[in-house]
């Protein structure tokens, strides 16, 4: 599956320091200082609606770390993956008389657009889960030798032959100091799992499973259902978290560096994505989790559901600047849950405005202590907001420079030291992801 282009991210003198991040799964934060290489895999969309202000800060959360480790002079790779068969994907293009995958490719080439327009930079290898199925059925019918996996025979109207992971089996097969248990990386108890598993695509009831927080590895082919040949496992499809386990191992190095995503997709996705990666290779799946907040409207959980989408693309079509939308979400933490307000929009517009009045009238010599003051920043659990405050001094302090020269007219025309203009713009996206 084709990403999206990237625009050429500007090259800064000097670099970035060690970048410390919070680790989810170890509740401490983390120094990601490897030995020239880091690694990332962000779960992706289920194309079954467009981008909302919740996917968009995400990824964005996530850009601003890939960012941070290219400008300390390290590569990178990257890996999302989409899931383009799914239920809710099936269920809305029932729902709305579409084909799935016709449903699937337009929401798919919308996200693409959004991700393009906030200047997100796209991942080395963009994998479809459907295209990943000749990947997935060899680590489903590993999983079943090694007696972590089984068949569940049908009930009520449901065909044999579904294969769910074992849990406990899983965990007592794992060992070592890295081992994998249910709940290592939420560090959820029972309780607090069985409630989120329900209301995150699980189903703790279904007849014949072993333990309730069993997840699908593989759902046996139904009249209407799309289906794949499945070898030994018969026609059918993927469940949801062995999807990206697959395609992690299989582009990424084991263990690799982070595992990004949203908070809500810590348990059951990140936990069970974790579980079945060391099942099959006796490795973790990664070294460590990271996951940005959620995003609501006007105080509200914005849902699909409920309808208060903010869609990226409809802000985009009435004329709203991307950069103005990504400025927006960078005013808050990525780890924190916030709400999108039109008033705090109008502030990140007016912001961005500022922001180029200032470049255009750049002191000279300013340019390289705005630049290091990014850098501290960002390498601190990437702290956007502490950046736009460090940004704001400059255009302030810079204004107020302009402002009291004889030569200051009403139009803030240019006279400023090109270089230090450049400099600051160059610094703005690279390390913020802002064109002016």
């Amino acid at each position: 599956m084709k990403s999206w282009k990237s625009r050429p991210v500007p090259q800064l003198p000097g670099r970035m320091p060690t970048v410390r991040l919070f680790d989810s799964a170890k509740d401490s934060f983390v120094a990601l200082d490897g030995p020239g290489e880091q690694s990332m895999y962000v779960c992706g969309i289920t194309p079954y609606d467009a981008t909302h202000m919740g996917h968009a800060a995400s990824y964005v959360a996530f850009d601003l770390l890939n960012r941070a480790w290219r400008d300390a002079g390290q590569r990178v790779s990257y890996v999302q993956n989409v899931t383009d068969v799914d239920d809710p994907l099936l269920e809305r293009a029932t729902a709305t008389g579409m084909d799935w995958k016709d449903l699937a490719a337009s929401q798919i080439e919308l996200f693409r657009s959004d991700m393009e327009a906030l200047n997100v930079l796209p991942p080395d290898h963009y994998v479809g889960a459907v295209e990943a199925i000749p990947m997935i059925v060899p680590a489903i019918e590993r999983l079943l030798e090694l007696g972590l996996a089984y068949r569940v025979p049908g009930t009520a109207g449901e065909p044999d032959g579904d294969v769910y992971y074992d849990v406990e089996a899983a965990g007592k097969h794992s060992v070592g100091a890295d081992a994998w248990t249910l709940g290592s990386i939420s560090g959820l108890n029972e309780a607090e799992m069985l409630e989120l598993f329900s209301e995150r695509g699980g189903d703790p009831g279904r007849a014949g499973k072993r333990q309730a927080l069993d997840p699908l590895l593989w759902r046996v082919a139904r009249e209407g259902e799309p289906s794949w040949a499945g070898g030994e496992l018969g026609q059918g499809r993927p469940g949801w978290h062995i999807e990206c386990t697959v395609i992690a191992q299989h582009h990424l190095p084991a263990p690799f560096t982070v595992q990004g995503g949203g908070s809500d997709l810590i348990f059951p996705h990140h936990e069970m994505g974790a579980g079945h990666a060391y099942s099959l290779s006796g490795l973790p799946l990664a070294e460590h989790f990271a996951h940005a907040g959620m995003v609501g409207l006007d105080g509200e959980k914005m849902s699909k559901s409920k309808g208060n989408l903010v869609l990226v693309s409809k802000l985009r079509a009435a004329g709203e600047k991307p950069a103005a939308i990504r400025l927006a979400i960078l005013a808050h933490h990525y780890r924190s849950d916030w709400s999108w307000t039109e008033a705090e929009f109008a502030e990140a517009k007016a912001r961005l405005e500022r922001w180029a009045l200032a470049v255009s009238v750049a002191p000279e010599g300013s340019g390289a202590g705005l630049v290091a003051a990014l850098r501290t920043e960002m390498s601190q659990d990437l702290n956007a907001p502490g950046a736009l405050v460090a940004v704001d001094r400059w255009a302030a302090s810079a204004l107020d420079a302009h402002r009291s020269t004889p030569q200051h007219d009403a139009k803030l025309q240019s006279e400023g030291s090109e270089l230090d203009a450049a400099l600051v713009s160059d610094a703005l996206d690279a390390l913020l992801g802002i064109q002016l």
